[in-house]
């Protein structure tokens, strides 16, 4: 009969310690299963791990084929074994000693008593969970420990672990002969090599257009070595050649002649000196070779070190594959860095407002004061006298330079058009709506967005502008959904747009919602001290960009640069000197090779006016517009464009010009 004080005391990392009675006649069982008398929370235990039942002799344990085994005072269980009072049975990191006597009340740390009845009772729902989970680490320690851990495993099992330790290395080295060391180390670990080399085509990884390695003894170079002193001299060329030219992994196993290689015993003096040699391939072609020898030893080299050994090969093959597309991606990446701060310098040089007269300081000081705000601003002046560098400047000086600076000409797009650029449209809003897009008021969101010719927008997309000014939101065409932004809005005209309110073409609310701050910008023709400033900045800018060697003006190019009255403002200035510059054949740039133009200014018809007879008639200013553009027009025989031109106005100006007035005299 056994003794019915005995009882089991478990102490388990997870639940705590706790206490099971052992009951005459009943069978204990050990594992994860939830339907075991004693649940083992850990990974290493099998589901149905090991039982404790009683003998005539007392109670005995006995393990039920696990996976890890059973450890009894320490030793593996490999048959029934009797317990003795004080025995520690160990189940992965659980372990239950064998107790005699009263057990007790209330264990230190214990989580309750799994037979009879206690106050410490585990719930069968929360024993269920437990028993669920299968794994518990705080940190992993697998690719650390993986060498050792494996010694308790199969051979194939070693060298499994030991690739996906390698490969986890290679991952965190930086370089070739970091990649090659850690891939010999293992390889020489894994099949008990003496020493071993690894030799690579240099650091010319290029695929051969021939489809094989085209690789020879002399085009090697060693990258790694143990030990380090194996000079590549005493390197078997035979043996790398022909694992180079078949391109295959070959064991080479000689008899020892003369005395016994690294110290071999009378036991293993009958085995053989063995040898590896496999190719490394990089991108499907053999990049080099990875060489190892093999005293005699315990037991021979097989097929299996061989596998290992070409396994090995492949890691580092696509290490190397790694580590050149890294490389190609760093230099790709240093190049677009390159090209981007190229592009910056570029955009800051086009953005630079260049010039020394007191009109560009006052502006300069207008853009610093207001740039610092909110406030809509209205940037006015003619065609060609840089607006859109007076509103980038604003942007750049703002705290919104690291958002999106957008531009937008309203007049360059029909009014269908223009709402779907500045709100966006859905898809299938209108015919070739495939998709949905955003609009530039999106697109500019944090950032800044410059309407240049304001003036031509229509009063029905005015409206819609001046709600989203006024901050409220928008929809996109075809949409429903509000879309709110936060958008600094600069407004650019050439047009009088007091005279386009006066005649309801512009709607007054707009224009003073516009004209909050107003910078006006005055011709080239109006600050002639800063011609000279921009000429030369134009000059060595495109001579930089043409690789041309010319870097000055002869005197009489500038002179009649001074004196020209420049219609075309700043923008016609920078074309001449383009021009000038590329087909210049001197150092120099000449006034013939300027190509200065014979336009008047805008609203100069370049005719003397005639006194006026009689006395004075007083006019409106519409009038007198209306008769000027018709008088210029006539003057150019009709034709709009140059009329457009002279006016310094756009052409679809001019023509709603002209249809309004032709509506009036019907």
């Amino acid at each position: 009969m056994t003794n019915p004080t005995t009882y089991l005391l478990i102490r388990d990392p997870i639940i705590g310690q706790s206490i099971a009675r052992l009951v005459d006649g009943e069978r204990i069982t050990l594992g994860r299963a939830p339907t075991n008398h004693i649940i083992i929370h850990d990974d290493r235990a099998s589901r149905f791990h090991a039982e404790i039942f009683a003998t005539s002799a007392g109670w005995s344990i006995r393990d039920l084929e696990s996976r890890n085994g059973t450890l009894l005072g320490g030793d593996a269980l490999t048959a029934d074994r009797l317990l003795a009072s004080g025995d520690i049975i160990a189940v992965g990191r659980v372990e239950i000693r064998f107790c005699e006597g009263d057990p007790p009340t209330d264990p230190a740390g214990g989580s309750g008593v799994i037979s009879g009845t206690s106050t410490h009772e585990i719930n069968v729902d929360q024993d269920l969970w437990r028993a669920s989970i299968t794994h518990r680490r705080t940190h992993s320690g697998l690719l650390e420990d993986i060498r050792n851990t494996a010694e308790i495993v199969p051979r194939v099992g070693r060298a499994a672990a030991e690739l996906c330790r390698l490969a986890f290395s290679l991952g965190r080295a930086g370089d070739l002969p970091a990649v090659s060391q850690l891939a010999l180390e293992s390889a020489i670990h894994g099949v008990g090599a003496a020493k071993g080399i690894v030799l690579l085509a240099g650091l010319a990884l290029d695929a051969r257009p021939d489809g094989k390695s085209g690789l020879e003894f002399n085009g090697l170079e060693c990258v790694a070595a143990l030990p380090q002193s194996w000079p590549i001299a005493q390197i078997p060329q035979g043996v790398i050649a022909a694992a180079l030219n078949s391109d295959e992994a070959l064991l080479a196993a000689v008899a020892p002649t003369g005395p016994k290689c690294g110290g071999g015993t009378e036991q293993n003096a009958g085995l053989k000196m063995s040898s590896i040699s496999a190719p490394v391939r990089s991108g499907g072609k053999a990049v080099g070779v990875v060489h190892l020898e093999i005293n005699p030893h315990d037991r021979e080299t097989t097929l299996d070190d061989l596998e290992f050994v070409m396994a090995v090969c492949d890691t580092l093959g696509v290490a190397i594959e790694n580590l050149t597309a890294r490389a190609i991606l760093s230099t790709k990446l240093t190049t677009t860095a390159d090209e981007i701060e190229r592009l910056k310098r570029r955009l800051g040089d086009e953005s630079r407002m260049v010039g020394s007269s007191a009109v560009l300081q006052a502006i300069t000081g207008q853009i610093g004061r207001v740039a610092s705000t909110k406030a809509t601003v209205l940037i006015r002046g003619e065609s060609g006298v840089g607006k859109e560098l007076v509103a980038r400047a604003i942007h750049d000086a703002s705290d919104r330079k690291n958002r999106s600076f957008i531009c937008l000409n309203c007049a360059a797009l029909s009014e269908a058009l223009l709402e779907s650029e500045l709100f966006g449209h859905e898809k299938g809003a209108f015919t070739g709506a495939t998709e949905r897009k955003a609009g530039k008021f999106e697109s500019a969101h944090k950032g800044t967005l410059l309407l240049d010719e304001i003036g031509e927008m229509s009063p029905s997309i005015q409206a819609k502008f001046l709600r989203v000014l006024e901050g409220h939101p928008f929809e996109r065409v075809g949409g429903s959904a509000p879309v709110q932004v936060d958008v600094r809005v600069v407004a650019a005209t050439n047009r009088n747009l007091e005279e386009a309110v006066t005649a309801g073409d512009f709607r007054r609310d707009l224009y003073f919602r516009l004209k909050v701050v107003e910078i006006l910008v005055p011709p080239l023709r109006r600050r002639p001290e800063d011609i000279e400033a921009l000429a030369r900045h134009f000059l060595n800018r495109f001579a930089d960009e043409t690789g041309r060697r010319v870097r000055t003006f002869t005197p009489e190019a500038m002179e009649a640069m001074l004196s020209y009255h420049w219609p075309g403002n700043i923008r016609e200035l920078r074309n001449c000197i383009e021009r000038a510059v590329v087909l210049s054949a001197d150092d120099s740039i000449d006034a013939h090779e300027l190509a200065l133009s014979q336009l008047s200014s805008p609203g100069n018809t370049g005719k003397q006016a005639s006194p006026q007879p009689g006395p004075f008639v007083p006019e409106t200013i519409d009038e007198v517009e209306r008769r000027h553009v018709m008088a210029t027009l006539q003057a150019v025989g009709g034709n709009k464009t140059k009329t457009a031109t002279m006016l310094g106005i756009e052409r679809s100006t001019l023509d709603r010009k002209l249809a309004r007035w032709a509506k009036i005299e019907r």
